[in-house]
C-alpha cells in the first residue's frame, strides 16, 4: 500500500514537472507582447529574451547529467523546482532585460534538469507493465501546460502589466512539485519493503505484484560503473545504446515537426478562422489535439509497444507532412527576413507573403494573442497580406523570436469549391501530423533513453542526447528560411517527409522492444552483440524471461545520504 501511494506521489510530481515545462514554453509568446512596448526591446533584446531558454536548456544538458548520476534523481528535482521558482520570481519581479534574461536562463536550466530526472526517476521506480504509462505523463504534462499558457495569455492579454502574471502563475506548479517531492523517501529511510536477497540490492524496492513474483527470483542488478566515454565505446554495445538514442532525438527534430506548424496559420486562414477569437480557438483546438493524442499513446505504450508506436508516428507524419507539400504547390509564397523600423520596434523578422486576388481583413492575424501582435508586425504594401504564426512547437521545442507570415494564394484554375476541398485536406493533414508526433516521436523518445542505458550513466546518457536534440532544434529553426530560399516550402515539406521514411527504417532495423521489460533485463539484452538483428517484429525479443521484473533500481537520493 505504501508502494503505491510513493508511486502515485512520484507520477504527480513527474506531470507537474511536464506542465511547468509546456507552460514555460506557451507563455513568452503573449508575454512578449507586453514586454516589447513596456521595456522598449530592439529586435536583439527581444531575441536575448526568448532564447535564453534555449541558453539555460543547453547548458543544463551539459552539465545536468553528472548532477543526476552523482547527486541523484530525486535531488535535481527538487533543484529544479526551486530554480524555477526562483526563475519565475525574478522574471514576474523584473525591471529590466538583464532580470528579464536571467531569469528565463534560470527556468530553462531548470526545465532541462526537471525533464531528464523526471523521466528517469519514474522509469525506475515502476513495474515494466505500467513504465511506459507512467513516463508519458510527462508528455501529458507538457501538453496541458502548454493549453494552459494559451489560455493565460489570452486571459491576460488586455491586462496592464499582464506579463507579470503570466511569468508568476509558473511558482504554484512549481511549488507544489517541491512540496511534494520533500514527501518521497530517501534511501536512508525507506519505508518500503527492501530486498535481502543480496547485497547488491540494498538500493531496490519491491514493486511488483505477487503474480508477478511467481515467474522467477529477483533480477540482480550490476553495480558496474561507467564512465561517460563508454558511450562512445563498444563494451557493453554501448557505442550502438548511443547511437540508437542520438538518431531518435535527431529523427524527431528533423522530420520537421518545429518549423510545420509555422505553416499552420495559412491553413487556419484558408478554412476561415480570420477573427481573433476564432484564432485563438483554433489554437486551443491544436492544443487539444496534443493533449488527446498523448493520452492514446500513454494507454497504448504497454499494450502495443514502443516500436511500433514510433514507427506508425512516422509513417503518418510523412504521409500527412507530404501531402501538405504537395498541396502547397498551390500557393506562391516568398520569404525574406528582416529586422527594422522606428524606435528599434520588431516590425518582423520573417515574412512569407503570397498574393492574393481577394480582399482579407487587414486584422486577421492567426494565433495574435500567442506572437506578435499586428502592431508590431509591418504589413507588406499592396495586395500582399501577412499572417502571424505562432510558435507552437514543444519539447522537446523550438524558441522563436520572429513570426511567419502567410496567406494562401487564390489559383485561377481550381475553382472556389475545389479550392475549398484542398485547404480542408491540409488543415486534417496538419492535424494528423500533430497526432502522429504527439502519439509517437513526442512521449516515446524519451521513453526509450531512459530505459536503454545501465543506471550508473543513465543520468549522463540522457542529458548527452537531450543536447543534440536542443541543438537540432535550433539547426531546424534557424535555417528554415534558407532551406526554403533553396528549395521552396513544397519541396521543403517534401524532405521532411523522405526523412520521416529514414525514420521508419531507422527504427525497424536498429531499435529494439522494450516493453514488458524490467530495467535490468532491457540492459542485459542491449549489451548482447547484434542485438537488433532479433526481433525485428518487437514481440519475439527475449521470449525466454532472463528474470522477473521483481525488483527496479531507484535513485531517490544521493549516494552519500
Amino acid at each position: 500500500m505504501m508502494g503505491c501511494s510513493v508511486l502515485v506521489l512520484a507520477s504527480a510530481v513527474s506531470v507537474l514537472g511536464g506542465l511547468v515545462f509546456g507552460y514555460e514554453l506557451g507563455i513568452i509568446s503573449g508575454a512578449l507582447l507586453q514586454l516589447q512596448p513596456e521595456f522598449q526591446l530592439s529586435c536583439f533584446q527581444q531575441e536575448a529574451v526568448v532564447s535564453a531558454l534555449l541558453l539555460g536548456a543547453l547548458s543544463a544538458s551539459l552539465v545536468g547529467g553528472v548532477l543526476i548520476d552523482r547527486h541523484g534523481r530525486r535531488n535535481s528535482i527538487l533543484l529544479g523546482s526551486l530554480l524555477i521558482l526562483g526563475g519565475s520570481l525574478l522574471l514576474a519581479l523584473s525591471r529590466s532585460v538583464s532580470a528579464l534574461v536571467a531569469g528565463r536562463i534560470a527556468v530553462g536550466f531548470a526545465m532541462s534538469i526537471s525533464s531528464m530526472s523526471c523521466c528517469i526517476f519514474v522509469s525506475e521506480m515502476v513495474r515494466p507493465r505500467r513504465r511506459g504509462l507512467l513516463v508519458t505523463l510527462y508528455e501529458a504534462g507538457i501538453t496541458v501546460g502548454i493549453l494552459a499558457a494559451y489560455a493565460m495569455n489570452y486571459a491576460f492579454s488586455e491586462v496592464k502589466e499582464g506579463w507579470k502574471y503570466m511569468f508568476g502563475l509558473a511558482t504554484v506548479p512549481s511549488l507544489v512539485q517541491f512540496l511534494a517531492v520533500l514527501f518521497l523517501p530517501s534511501r536512508s529511510g525507506m519505508p518500503l519493503q527492501v530486498s535481502q536477497e543480496a547485497p547488491s540490492q540494498s538500493g531496490l524496492i519491491q514493486l511488483s505484484s505477487a503474480e508477478e513474483m511467481e515467474h522467477g527470483g529477483a533480477a540482480r542488478v550490476s553495480d558496474q560503473y561507467y564512465s561517460f566515454l563508454n558511450l562512445f565505446q563498444s563494451k557493453d554495445n554501448m557505442r550502438t545504446r548511443t547511437v540508437i538514442g542520438l538518431g531518435l532525438v535527431l529523427f524527431q527534430q528533423f522530420t520537421g515537426q518545429p518549423n510545420v506548424l509555422f505553416y499552420a496559420s495559412t491553413i487556419f486562414h484558408s478554412v476561415g478562422f480570420q477573427s481573433d477569437s476564432s484564432a485563438v480557438l483554433a489554437s486551443v483546438g491544436l492544443g487539444a489535439v496534443k493533449v488527446v493524442a498523448t493520452l492514446v499513446s500513454m494507454s497504448c505504450a504497454d499494450k502495443v509497444g514502443r516500436r511500433a508506436l514510433l514507427i506508425g508516428g512516422c509513417v503518418v507524419m510523412s504521409v500527412s507532412v507530404m501531402v501538405i507539400g504537395l498541396l502547397s504547390q498551390h500557393t506562391a509564397i516568398h520569404a525574406n527576413k528582416t529586422c527594422s523600423g522606428d524606435g528599434d520596434r520588431l516590425k518582423s523578422s520573417i515574412f512569407i507573403t503570397v498574393k492574393s486576388t481577394e480582399p482579407t481583413p487587414s486584422n486577421s492575424s492567426v494565433f495574435q494573442v500567442l506572437i506578435l501582435s499586428n502592431s508590431s508586425v509591418e504589413k507588406p504594401k499592396g495586395s500582399e497580406k501577412s499572417y502571424g504564426s505562432p510558435d507552437v512547437s514543444e519539447t522537446y521545442s523550438s524558441f522563436q523570436s520572429f513570426s511567419t507570415d502567410m496567406t494562401p494564394e487564390t489559383s485561377v484554375s481550381t475553382s472556389p469549391m475545389g479550392y475549398g476541398i484542398l485547404n480542408w485536406i491540409s488543415l486534417l493533414s496538419m492535424m494528423a501530423f500533430v497526432s502522429a508526433y504527439s502519439v509517437g516521436f513526442g512521449p516515446m523518445t524519451w521513453l526509450v533513453l531512459s530505459e536503454i542505458f545501465p543506471a550508473s550513466l543513465r543520468g549522463r546518457a540522457f542529458a548527452f542526447t537531450n543536447c543534440f536534440n536542443w541543438a537540432a532544434n535550433l539547426i531546424v529553426t534557424f535555417t528554415f528560411l534558407n532551406v526554403i530560399d533553396t528549395l521552396g516550402l513544397s519541396w521543403t515539406f517534401l524532405l521532411y517527409g523522405l526523412t520521416g521514411v529514414l525514420a521508419v527504417l531507422f527504427i525497424y532495423f536498429l531499435l529494439p522492444e522494450t516493453k514488458g521489460k524490467s530495467l535490468e533485463e532491457i540492459d542485459k539484452e542491449l549489451s548482447g552483440k547484434r542485438f537488433y538483428n532479433r526481433g525485428w517484429s518487437g514481440y519475439d525479443w527475449g521470449k525466454e524471461s532472463i528474470s522477473s521484473a521483481r525488483y527496479q533500481r531507484v535513485e531517490l537520493t544521493s549516494p552519500t545520504e
